[in-house]
C-alpha cells in the first residue's frame, strides 16, 4: 500500500472519528435525543469507523468501494434529513418520527449548520476521500 493510501484510510478514520465522537456528544453531553434519521446516519458512520481502523491495521486499500456504500447511502440520508429541517416543502415529507420530529433542529450554528448538515459534511468527506483511495489502489 502506497503511503497516499495510508494517508487517505487515515483520513476517513480521523473524519469517522469526528463524527463518531460528535453525535455521541450531542446525545450523552448535551442529551440530543436522537431523531429516526439521525439514528439511520449513526448506523452508517459508525461501522465507517471500525471498518477503516481494520484496513489501516492491515493496511487494506481495498476497502474502498465499501466506505463508498456507506459514506453514499449515509451521505443521501443526510441530504434528505437537512432538506427536510431547511426547505418548507419538503419538511412536509418528513416522515413521521416517534419521541423527537426529524424536523427538529437542536443546534442552527450561522443559519444553515445542523447536526444532519454537519452529518453531511463528514460523508461527503469520507466519500471524496473513497473515491480517491480507489483511484489510488488500480
Amino acid at each position: 500500500m502506497t503511503k497516499k493510501s495510508e494517508n487517505l484510510l487515515i483520513a476517513i478514520w480521523t473524519v469517522s472519528l469526528v463524527a463518531t465522537l460528535g453525535s455521541l456528544y450531542f446525545s450523552e453531553v448535551r442529551n440530543y435525543i436522537p431523531c429516526e434519521m439521525c439514528w439511520y446516519q449513526r448506523i452508517l458512520m459508525y461501522p465507517i469507523l471500525l471498518l477503516s481502523t481494520i484496513a489501516i491495521i492491515q493496511k487494506n486499500a481495498k476497502i474502498a468501494l465499501t466506505l463508498l456504500v456507506f459514506s453514499g447511502i449515509g451521505g443521501a440520508i443526510a441530504l434528505y434529513h437537512y432538506g427536510i429541517q431547511k426547505l418548507s416543502f419538503l419538511a412536509d415529507t418528513a416522515p413521521a418520527c416517534k419521541t423527537v420530529s426529524c424536523t427538529s433542529q437542536y443546534i442552527d450554528w450561522f443559519g444553515f449548520v445542523t447536526i444532519p448538515f454537519l452529518s453531511l459534511v463528514a460523508f461527503v468527506m469520507i466519500i471524496i476521500a473513497s473515491i480517491a483511495l480507489m483511484r489510488e489502489a488500480k
